[in-house]
């Protein structure tokens, strides 16, 4: 059974960081592109990162470019995101996922079939 556990969420000051690890298991790592989504408070779940099954490709919602960059470690079936400057509008629980497909990289919600269990990101002003 496919297992990612989120951690590294917590609360920062705005222009502060934080970097949030997803570890994998029961996952054939290398051949799934990763993602990362956020749902804050009476919101949709929305899109904020996605990297290629091999880490060369990489696609950001506007809303993160410039800010926060996915990486991927496939030797400890690990993705991470390294979130910078963060601001309140940042502030929601954060979702790592992988896709139904292996190989491809999508940037919907509705071609990632697992989910963790989400970490909370408090980002206050």
């Amino acid at each position: 059974q496919v297992q990612l556990v989120e951690s590294g969420g917590g609360l920062v000051q705005a222009g502060g960081s934080l970097r949030l690890t997803c570890a994998a298991s029961a996952l054939t790592f290398s051949t799934y592109a990763m993602a990362w989504f956020r749902q804050a408070p009476g919101k949709e779940r929305e899109f904020v990162a996605a990297i290629s099954y091999g880490g060369r490709n990489t696609y950001y919602a506007d809303s993160v470019k410039g800010r926060f960059t996915i990486s991927r470690d496939n030797a400890q079936n690990t993705v991470f995101l390294q979130m910078n400057s963060l601001k309140s509008e940042d502030t929601a629980v954060y979702y790592c996922a992988a896709p139904r497909a292996k190989w491809i990289t999508p940037t919907h919600e509705a071609a990632y079939d697992y989910w963790g269990q989400g970490t909370q990101v408090a980002v206050s002003s």
